[in-house]
């Protein structure tokens, strides 16, 4: 017969399954579940990976954009790339139009890189012009460079709306940083914006970024999907 198991440590135990239960780590099957496997078992392993990054992946993420999938074959390979060896993945950048599905596509990479169970998912996901908004000097010292701080060093960057802010020399100083920090270690960033890579019509991301960032963008931009098509916004389209 087993021994009752005492008040204190009963509470504990509820107490350390609520904290694992908030960061969306999954705990083991009982053993009488039927069919079910347990930590020994490396899919079980995949599936609570899954299911903490999937968690992150949803607190990064805008509600609009939570059924967000990736559709394109390029932008499928660039999310399957960075799963299995985030350091090789670089940048993917999508272009167009406004309203032609770039934020949908972008969200949804990132969640396919959540679902396959990565061995670590950390997201920010930000929209250039907040960004810059963020990193603004303020009156609390040093807090605009722990921010960029962040901004450099998480695992999964996405700049969203990137080339529509007002240029400036302290922006490109601030983008310079960013892309080159990332750039420098190997970090894989999603971009999108309504300019295009290069048009020697018109103006472009280079005009935007500078030389200095063009040059870095040129080479970590594995993956560049221009979106083609109408604005899904608009009345009588559908909502990307």
């Amino acid at each position: 017969m087993a021994e009752p198991v005492p008040a204190g440590h009963a509470r504990t135990m509820r107490a350390l399954e609520r904290i694992i239960a908030a960061r969306g780590i999954r705990l083991a099957p009982q053993a009488d579940e039927p069919g079910c496997s347990g930590p020994g078992d490396p899919e079980w392993h995949r599936d609570a990976r899954a299911d903490y990054a999937l968690n992150r992946w949803r607190a990064a993420t805008p509600p609009r954009f939570r059924g967000a999938e990736a559709t394109i074959p390029e932008v499928v390979t660039w999310a399957d790339k960075a799963l299995a060896d985030p350091a090789s993945a670089g940048a993917l950048l999508l272009t167009g139009l406004t309203g032609t599905g770039k934020t949908y596509e972008a969200y949804g990479a990132l969640r396919r890189v959540a679902a396959g169970g990565p061995d670590r998912y950390e997201l920010i996901a930000v929209n250039s012009a907040d960004m810059y908004g963020r990193l603004r000097p303020t009156h609390v010292v040093g807090a605009s460079e722990r921010e960029l701080q962040r901004l450099c060093q998480v695992q999964f960057l996405l700049l969203d709306d990137f080339g529509t802010s007002k240029v400036s020399e302290w922006t490109e100083e601030i983008t310079y940083r960013l892309i080159n920090h990332r750039y420098n270690h190997c970090l894989p960033t999603v971009i999108t914006s309504n300019l295009p890579a290069r048009d020697d019509e018109g103006p472009d991301l280079t005009d935007f970024v500078g030389d200095r960032v063009a040059s870095r963008l040129a080479e970590m931009v594995t993956a560049l999907v221009p979106m083609i098509g109408d604005d899904r916004r608009r009345p009588g389209r559908r909502a990307a």
